[in-house]
């Protein structure tokens, strides 16, 4: 029944997309420079924003919600409805990659983000020390998920690189997996 609603949300060319990681990851720069907003006057995101794009003929909302840990346990009030989760890891974080890796696996045990697309953002590729996308994919056990359809891309929120690539991903994933044409 969930595939059915999917689908027929799907052929209005309509996805909802979630976007979480921990604080300071780079998930409200990201949603920034993909609207063409101005990056370099972003604060903490303390609950949520949600910014509706056209890309490639479909309708993304986008909802970016904030990763303090204080507010992660409200995650869960989001996940209704998801087509895709972005999960954005601040790839110069090294001493909170465990806490991303758990944070990760608890959602993608959630019934409601069951089948959705997990697109991982690796982000800050333009900063020195950033991790490696197979550091990263080693880190996050990201090979033990079975669940999800899931591929990373490093990004820079900044500069814009490779953003449009992980949207592609998460629509033609999407577009795939609901047998839409």
């Amino acid at each position: 029944m969930l595939s059915i609603l999917r689908k027929a949300r799907l052929k209005d060319k309509e996805m909802r997309v979630l976007m979480l990681g921990l604080d300071s990851a780079g998930k409200t720069t990201i949603v920034k420079k993909i609207m063409n907003e101005d990056v370099n006057t972003v604060s903490p995101t303390l609950g949520f924003i949600i910014k509706t794009i056209n890309f490639r003929g479909y309708k993304l909302n986008i909802w970016d919600v904030g990763g303090q840990k204080t507010i992660r346990s409200y995650w869960r009030n989001y996940f209704e409805k998801t087509d895709a989760l972005i999960w954005v890891v601040d790839g110069t974080d090294r001493l909170r990659i465990d806490d991303c890796k758990a944070e990760l696996k608890g959602l993608l045990v959630e019934e409601r983000l069951a089948g959705a697309s997990l697109l991982v953002f690796l982000n800050k590729i333009d900063v020195n020390g950033c991790m490696s996308v197979e550091e990263v994919t080693r880190a996050l056990e990201l090979d033990r998920i079975l669940t999800h359809h899931w591929v990373v891309v490093p990004c820079s929120a900044m500069t814009g690189e490779n953003l449009e690539k992980g949207l592609d991903w998460v629509v033609q994933d999407a577009k795939d997996r609901l047998f839409l044409y």
